[in-house]
């Protein structure tokens, strides 16, 4: 007969018995792996092709994956590849814009697991991924059957602190990526791209999401493996992929397209073109930057000439012009409309930067006909009087 005090020993302690900061250890390293599992496989990997995986690297991550979150891979690249899709729209399974930043923050997994009843969706968006016996009649049939196991050997490992450990790792996942990302990476952050949806990056803690933070990159070039941009930006996900391929054991499909400079470029060429087309969130993102001491001084004036007269911030124009004309809200394109009736050097900015939309959503002309585009207004850039604007319009022609 099995000794009681052994047995509660046993029940309270398991197998693995853990000081207090054991535990946080051990939580911490095991919701790590998570995480890495989400951003290399789930995310860069299944929903956007940006890398391939070594068999058995991809099948633990399945396997973790069934075990840590009871996620299905179709229906959670299905999912993403509809947000992409459909972003910041009605169809949008989780915009904070149309839901609300409470309803993304503390709701995600709930809207995450709405969306994956939709079968429209799943047959749509969930086409390439696994679809073998294993996935079929054990992954996908017995989805949360794996977290429950999960919970078993928790106990069995750690005894009773097993279940915080357990309970921290069922969280991790909901609060940090359906909430932080989806919600506060759409609501909150800075942008080093004006993409055509409200994606930001956050404070870097890639260590906690692993790279995912850098939310507004990914969302301008979606097929890169690689999400960091900056010299300051950390990716955490791409230092693994890195080393799993160094070992053979990932190859590395796509990454960002890197801007090049020809400094001694004097007259745009087709090269230019591409380049301005290629990174068109890049040229966007300059170009208010660029002009953002102008609109400081141009609402000055106006607030001057004009008393009385309400004005946004020059960071809200600056927004303005980052954003492509047609994507801007009703409310913020007529604001933009009147306040380039005050003054002609801010109607010649926003009309200068809807002609450079225009250069990369002209899909009917030829390349030659956009080519002339191009140096055209190059040179009525240069000749504008708008410092700003023509310090910026010798920059594009370096493009290459």
């Amino acid at each position: 007969m099995p000794d009681l005090d052994a047995v509660l020993d046993f029940l309270a302690h398991g197998l693995a018995p853990l000081p207090w900061w054991g535990s946080v250890v051990v939580t911490l390293a095991l919701t790590h792996v998570t995480i890495a599992a989400v951003t290399i496989y789930l995310h860069r990997c299944q929903a956007h092709r940006a890398l391939d995986l070594h068999p058995a690297v991809s099948h633990f991550f399945r396997f973790w994956l069934w075990l840590t979150t009871g996620m299905v891979t179709k229906e959670w690249a299905a999912i993403h590849r509809k947000h992409h899709a459909k972003v910041e729209t009605a169809d949008d399974p989780h915009s904070p814009m149309t839901r609300g930043l409470s309803a993304v923050l503390w709701s995600g997994a709930e809207l995450y697991r709405a969306e994956s009843k939709n079968t429209g969706t799943i047959e749509k968006y969930g086409h390439g991924t696994p679809d073998d016996w294993i996935e079929r009649n054990v992954y996908t049939r017995h989805s949360w059957q794996g977290v429950g196991l999960m919970l078993a050997v928790d106990l069995a490992l750690f005894g009773v602190i097993g279940a915080a450990i357990w309970a921290v790792q069922m969280m991790w996942i909901p609060f940090f990526a359906a909430g932080v990302v989806n919600g506060i990476g759409h609501y909150w952050g800075y942008r080093n791209y004006a993409s055509n949806d409200t994606s930001t990056n956050i404070v870097p803690i890639g260590i906690l999401i692993g790279g995912e933070e850098l939310h507004n990159n990914h969302h301008a070039y979606g097929t890169s493996a690689k999400f960091s941009a900056r010299w300051y930006e950390f990716d955490l996900g791409w230092q693994y992929i890195r080393l799993l391929a160094a070992l053979r054991l990932a190859q590395i499909r796509r990454v960002a397209p890197r801007l090049r400079l020809e400094r001694s470029k004097a007259v745009p060429d087709l090269a230019t073109l591409q380049a301005v087309i290629t990174h068109r969130f890049h040229v966007a993102t300059a170009y208010a930057r660029t002009l953002k001491t102008a609109c400081r001084s141009e609402l000055a004036s106006i607030s001057e000439r004009a008393r009385g007269i309400e004005l946004p911030s020059p960071r809200r124009l600056k927004g303005w012009l980052m954003s492509d004309p047609d994507a801007l809200p009703v409310g913020d394109r007529a604001r933009l409309a009147d306040l380039a009736r005050q003054s002609k050097t801010i109607a010649k900015m926003v009309s200068m930067r809807e002609e450079l939309a225009h250069l990369w959503s002209r899909s009917t002309e030829s390349r030659e006909q956009l080519l002339h585009r191009l140096q055209d207004w190059c040179r009525r850039a240069e000749t504008s009087g708008i410092a700003p604007l023509e310090q910026f319009s010798l920059q594009l022609k370096r493009y290459a």
